[in-house]
């Protein structure tokens, strides 16, 4: 058993965020490292990998340089991917995207108990995360710099651990167990009405199945409209024909963009 310890598209006003706006986000996303970090998970999964943990300097950085101030959207990923968040903190974390355009350079540790075939070799992983690049790719090529996206936009997603099985194969928390999926359900439920709350905004974009219907459990009533995106994993054969054209036509007829 495992234990872990409305702007249109292009129109945007740079402001520099006030410690108001930011410490909210970075005092949740702590809870949510050390909530997280009390859970047990066991066989299948040999490695649990928390971000958080291990790349919190960096997560926290991502918070306070972009988190600032109410979105009118906020995209809702599923988990880190052991090539994306799980080596550099960042939703959706495409090593070059993150290094390059959000210009993330805070120091990256290691997991406690790392897999031998995923090490955690930060910035400096030679991997790419096929999602994150689609996904960072095309909001680098609508809005040039990353200020622009982020004055109406943020990124979280809804689980912050990564498991691995003994082969070093990636499991998905949909695939837990009932014992586990319970707890941890409860706690990322609870992190994402917080961060909601603190974001304000007029629409949740789920990026795929999994995270519509986890919006649709968490929002209820609320006062927010949920959207959806086709994720950008190669393992969906729609991704492959033309995701940033998919996904940008999907946010124009929802009414998310303009």
């Amino acid at each position: 058993m495992l234990t872990l310890a409305k702007r249109g598209l292009r129109d945007y006003n740079p402001r520099v965020p006030t410690t108001a706006d930011l410490s909210p986000l970075v005092a949740a996303a702590a809870e949510l490292r050390d909530a997280v970090n009390r859970l047990n998970f066991g066989p299948p999964v040999e490695c649990v990998y928390n971000p958080l943990d291990y790349a919190w300097a960096a997560h926290e950085q991502f918070l306070r340089r972009y988190g600032g101030g109410a979105k009118r959207a906020l995209f809702l990923g599923m988990n880190p991917g052991p090539f994306g968040m799980a080596q550099v903190g960042v939703p959706f974390g495409e090593v070059a995207a993150v290094r390059d355009w959000l210009r993330i350079d805070a120091p990256i540790g290691k997991p406690t108990n790392e897999h031998p075939k995923r090490p955690v070799l930060g910035l400096d992983c030679p991997r790419s995360e096929v999602s994150g690049r689609r996904f960072w790719g095309f909001f680098a090529e609508k809005f040039v710099q990353p200020e622009a996206f982020f004055a109406d936009h943020f990124v979280v997603n809804y689980c912050p651990l990564a498991f691995l099985e003994e082969t070093g194969r990636n499991r998905t928390p949909d695939k837990l167990p009932a014992a586990e999926t319970g707890p941890l359900e409860a706690i990322c439920n609870a992190h994402l009405a917080k961060v909601v709350e603190i974001v304000q905004p007029e629409w949740l974009v789920a990026v795929g199945g999994f995270a519509e219907k986890k919006a649709a459990e968490v929002l209820g009533q609320a006062d927010v409209k949920i959207g959806r995106v086709l994720h950008p994993s190669p393992a969906s054969p729609a991704a492959n024909r033309g995701w940033a054209e998919q996904a940008e036509k999907q946010l124009q007829e929802q009414g998310i963009w303009e």
